[in-house]
């Protein structure tokens, strides 16, 4: 077993919105960041002043597969996201960050799901919807790549 480095970073790209999420230091919950508009100016910059405040170690980007599970055009916008993120990353930070793709099916379903079980009606989940999903992007990623997840970062 590989072991991961937290804090972890979920990224769940849209055209409109990149909802953010991340773990604690040690890897036990996972929390909303925020959201960032894709289509401002300086998005790839808010995005590295998030990861430099969390200290992030790894970025998961959602990866929205077709049902069959084959990729189309949404598969190639985030990608096109996910190599300009890295390429701005890695000009802009002192060490390479690692980026995994990973299986985004259903989450911002599920997310809307657990959003109207807690009340929260369409209109009022729309400005949480994204920051839930990378939520249940991060968590699913948790508990398929970092069951354990009590993995404590290097000391400095």
């Amino acid at each position: 077993m590989n072991l991961i480095e937290h804090p972890v970073m979920a990224l769940d790209y849209g055209d409109a919105r990149i909802g953010v999420a991340a773990t604690d230091p040690v890897g036990i919950a996972v929390h909303g960041v925020g959201t960032v508009s894709s289509r401002q100016p300086g998005t790839l910059s808010e995005i590295e002043a998030l990861i430099q405040a969390k200290q992030i170690r790894r970025i998961i980007l959602g990866l929205p597969l077709r049902i069959d599970g084959t990729e189309g055009s949404a598969c190639e916008k985030v990608r096109k996201f996910g190599k300009e993120l890295s390429i701005h990353l890695d000009e802009h930070l002192p060490q390479s960050i690692p980026m995994d793709y990973y299986d985004e099916r259903f989450t911002t379903m599920s997310a809307s799901k657990k959003l109207h079980q807690a009340g929260n009606n369409a209109k009022q989940q729309k400005s949480i919807i994204d920051q839930a999903a990378a939520m249940e992007i991060l968590q699913d990623w948790l508990e398929k790549e970092d069951p354990l997840g009590w993995t404590l970062p290097p000391l400095d």
